[in-house]
């Protein structure tokens, strides 16, 4: 991993250093969706399944709302939910929609859904077009029954899988990943299969045609399948539904009886369905759960000399701040980000604060290390909706500042240091701190709890392109000048990777690992190549 962490000099940030034109980023993969503002996650998937006696007492369905609603945060386009009463193999219940996940599902539409095993997915579009039809799960008919699939993620190498799918004579409606995989998984495994489908086969066959991105769900008649690519690049974990007067907290004990089984991108939504966290789904592992329980049926290994690759950008501002990764809870994580900021870029101030809620755990961990206090700043205005029509320059930057109040009995004649969690095409920093400064703030110094992006992601984060990314452009005191900051400073990667795995308890490098392409360049399966088909 590149420690190098500093900026590209004003000449060559106009225009792009010959190190940065390696990368083709000056447009998006065909359909792929357009990011209007920061940065946008993929997608969320959950699967639940009832143990014991079928029918079963737990609502299956609303348990999977619920834990999709937990997820909202990693995607606000589309959701759906599939569901299977575990006897019929040519008929799944389910119900799609683009919106947001409470609009989607009402009652009649919970009620509709019967089953004793199901998934969901909540959407935002990286790979295809925000249309119905890219909505999730997919479900197609196999010569052996249904099959649905869920996927969080962007598969490197999309396009030579695309070409391979369809040279099988398979015919493809959309542009999105996800219907990639489910129609792979369709394919027979190299090494034949007796006495009916092999799926865990035909896993192992999708993994080795596509070795990253993706944390799959994958349901059967009477069975789900998670999996998570080699690299481990996106999370997933699982959950144990206990019953309901059992306590949740504390250390899973096998000898606790489960009612249910639940596997999710996130942890944060467990407690709300009353699960109790487990683990993660181990990078390349294939497990399966069924009325029975669950086993872990293998796990596929990366290729020689290839480390884990997490997405550390989980950590710094994708994933809600009570979930858990690699046995730490994220908001801690956030808090060591803030601490190691404090000892690498530190200024005089009056008091700490945050642009809220993003930068709040770090400002805390600011705060701490250097025994400034925090004091809250801003309001955020949860009520703001999208600005249609923004015809100048001033009415941009108002409708940013629309969505914050300054206090200004906390600002009024300090020295404030503003942290935040990330900055990405540098539009919001600036009105933010015009209104600390009309509020009466004397000095604003920008601190930020990551290192400046500088690269595209392939693995299921829509960043801009580079060509957008405000640190191609403008070094951090160039950025200062730009948004009227004092000053402005980052988190370098060695900082943010130190404090990412300060408190992981295994330490060892083989089994450790997390990608920081987006900050470095360096990715994990190499510069995907565009092929033309």
């Amino acid at each position: 991993m590149s420690t190098n962490c500093d900026q590209p000099s004003s000449s060559s940030c106009q225009d792009g250093s010959q190190e940065l034109k390696k990368y083709p980023l000056g447009k998006k993969r065909f359909g792929r969706g357009a990011v209007e503002s920061g940065l946008t996650h993929e997608c969320g998937v959950f699967g639940a399944i009832a143990t014991g006696e079928w029918p079963t007492s737990l609502e299956i369905s609303q348990i999977i709302c619920w834990g999709l609603v937990a997820l909202q945060h990693r995607g606000q386009e589309s959701a759906g939910i599939v569901t299977s009463e575990g006897k019929c193999t040519k008929h799944f219940n389910v119900h799609k929609g683009m919106g947001m996940i409470n609009n989607i599902f009402n009652d009649e539409a919970i009620r509709k859904l019967k089953g004793n095993l199901g998934i969901g997915h909540t959407r935002y579009s990286t790979s295809a077009a925000s249309e119905e039809v890219n909505c999730q799960p997919f479900v197609v008919h196999t010569a052996h029954g249904a099959l649905a699939v869920a996927h969080n993620g962007e598969l490197v190498n999309c396009d030579s899988l695309r070409k391979m799918v369809l040279s099988r004579g398979v015919g493809l409606s959309t542009h999105s990943d996800s219907e990639l995989i489910t129609q792979a998984l369709c394919l027979n495994p190299p090494e034949g299969e007796k006495d009916g489908p092999d799926w865990p086969a035909r896993i192992k066959h999708l993994i080795s045609l596509a070795p990253l991105s993706y944390s799959l769900v994958i349901m059967l008649r009477d069975k789900i399948y998670a999996v998570r690519d080699p690299y481990g690049n996106r999370p997933l974990c699982l959950g144990k539904i206990l019953p309901f007067n059992e306590p949740l907290y504390g250390e899973c004990d096998e000898s606790r009886q489960a009612e249910g089984w639940v596997v999710s991108s996130e942890s944060c939504g467990f407690l709300s369905i009353g699960a109790q966290y487990v683990r993660e789904v181990f990078p390349g592992e294939i497990i399966e759960m069924t009325r029975h329980g669950i086993r872990s049926i293998d796990i596929v290994d990366r290729p020689a000399n290839k480390a884990q690759a997490f997405c550390i950008f989980e950590y710094v501002y994708f994933a809600r701040a009570d979930s858990i990764f690699e046995g730490q809870m994220v908001y801690a994580v956030r808090l060591q980000c803030g601490r190691q900021l404090a000892i690498e870029k530190p200024v005089e101030a009056d008091i700490v604060s945050s642009v809220p809620e993003s930068g709040t755990a770090a400002a805390h961990g600011y705060s701490r290390q250097t025994g400034i206090s925090f004091a809250e700043v801003l309001c955020k205005n949860r009520y703001v909706g999208r600005s249609f029509i923004q015809p100048s320059t001033r009415l941009r930057q108002l409708a940013v500042a629309k969505k914050f109040g300054a206090l200004s009995g906390n600002v009024r004649g300090k020295r404030i240091i503003l942290i935040d969690d990330s900055i990405v095409r540098g539009n919001t920093i600036g009105p933010i701190i015009k209104l600390l400064r009309n509020a009466g703030a004397t000095e604003v110094h920008i601190r930020i709890a990551s290192p400046p992006l500088l690269y595209p992601c392939y693995m299921g984060i829509n960043i801009p392109t580079r060509e957008e990314l405000i640190a191609n452009k403008l070094n951090p005191k160039e950025l200062a000048k730009h948004v009227g900051a004092d000053s402005l400073e980052y988190l370098s990667i060695e900082g943010l990777v130190k404090a990412v795995r300060s408190d992981i308890k295994v330490k060892s490098p083989t089994i450790i690992g997390h990608c920081t392409a987006c900050l470095s360049g360096e990715y994990p399966g190499g510069i995907p190549q565009e092929l033309e088909w």
